[in-house]
């Protein structure tokens, strides 16, 4: 009998003012030894307050600075500079210092406390790293995050278009599944219930959650909670694949030949209602939703060029060969880009 074992967080705080009470949510694992990582120009922005809640608590900081390097190498350095005597690692800031926190903490085997300040990605929640390895953007394993505190208060306050790259990535899961779905169909996967049925409920009680602006404390918690749902499931499945299917994919290639990409959920977010056409499958609800909540709006400001796109779907197989979603048979690439031409809605978000 196979049996699962699973790393879940041990600490999920998400709320108004959770972050001034860092200190007390350590304390409860019964730690006191802690070092810090802000992302750039956040220890001006929260440190005062971090250090008030630690030293409240007794909590010693054994090392505190900003981090602004992604390098695997001079992550690696950083991780065995570490006092021996640390007993967490907590990273506060963006997708870039949770990514390091987490993989350094993974490296010497130590619980990590996940402080995200803005809601771009499930990045925080995941058990892998986004990291520069010989010059390219790869993901590596991690670990579970020990602890995820997110402070809407702090969220709300970043500009909107992390929330809207949050709103990207979560509504991926719709098309995401689909494609896991579809792999194991043709004999390429084999599905795990329980992450789909987390994934689905994430991203469900996310797409029905009524609100009067992307700001409202409620739309802000069910997103981030949808989030941190969406890195459970793939710790269920030991893979991204819940997640993470051919929308990912399209992003994914234009990382690597754009210049200047956008925010990993703002092209997730195109690229998830461009598969979800491919699919026939909830289109009108992601884009009532992505209208609804101004993403499109949001879009339209972008001066996007549809050939990048064309690009990208080409290219996304080779991604990640080893996968078999919808994009990685050659009739629904031809659809996807046939879409990209006469969909209305992408008529409206590319400039040429």
């Amino acid at each position: 009998m196979i049996e699962s074992k699973i790393s879940i967080p041990t600490l999920l705080k998400v709320g108004n003012g959770v972050l001034d009470n860092l200190g007390e949510y350590i304390t409860m694992g019964g730690m006191k030894n802690a070092v810090i990582y802000f992302g750039n120009g956040l220890i001006d922005m929260f440190g005062y307050k971090v250090m008030e809640s630690l030293k409240e608590q007794g909590i010693t900081v054994l090392e505190y600075r900003e981090i602004d390097s992604t390098k695997i190498e001079d992550i690696i350095e950083l991780a065995f500079s570490i006092d021996t005597k640390a007993q967490l690692i907590v990273g506060i800031g963006g997708g870039k210092v949770i990514d390091v926190s987490k993989y350094a903490a993974y490296l010497r085997k130590l619980p990590f406390i996940s402080v995200p300040t803005s809601s771009s990605s499930d990045g925080f929640s995941s058990a892998s790293a986004s990291l520069i390895v010989n010059g390219r953007r790869k993901s590596v394993p991690a670990g579970m995050a020990y602890g995820i505190i997110a402070d809407t208060g702090i969220i709300k306050s970043a500009p909107e278009k992390f929330l809207f790259s949050g709103i990207g990535d979560i509504v991926s899961k719709i098309t995401a599944i689909y494609d896991w779905v579809y792999e194991a169909e043709h004999g390429y996967s084999k599905i795990n219930d329980c992450a789909v049925m987390i994934a689905k409920k994430a991203v469900n009680s996310f797409v029905r959650t009524p609100f009067t602006s992307i700001k409202d404390d409620l739309f802000l918690r069910e997103l981030l909670d949808s989030l941190a749902m969406s890195g459970i499931a793939n710790e269920i499945a030991g893979s991204s694949a819940p997640t993470s299917g051919s929308e990912h994919l399209i992003s994914h290639a234009l990382d690597s030949m754009s210049e200047q990409p956008q925010l990993h959920g703002i092209q997730v977010g195109i690229a998830t209602y461009i598969m979800s056409l491919v699919q026939d499958h909830r289109y009108k609800r992601i884009n009532t939703v992505f209208t609804e909540t101004g993403f499109w709006d949001y879009v339209a400001t972008l001066n996007l060029n549809r050939g990048d796109y064309e690009k990208a779907i080409d290219m996304a197989p080779s991604v990640k060969p080893f996968r078999h979603t919808y994009l990685h048979e050659e009739k629904y690439r031809e659809l996807a880009k046939e879409y990209l031409y006469k969909d209305e809605t992408l008529n409206r978000i590319f400039v040429k």
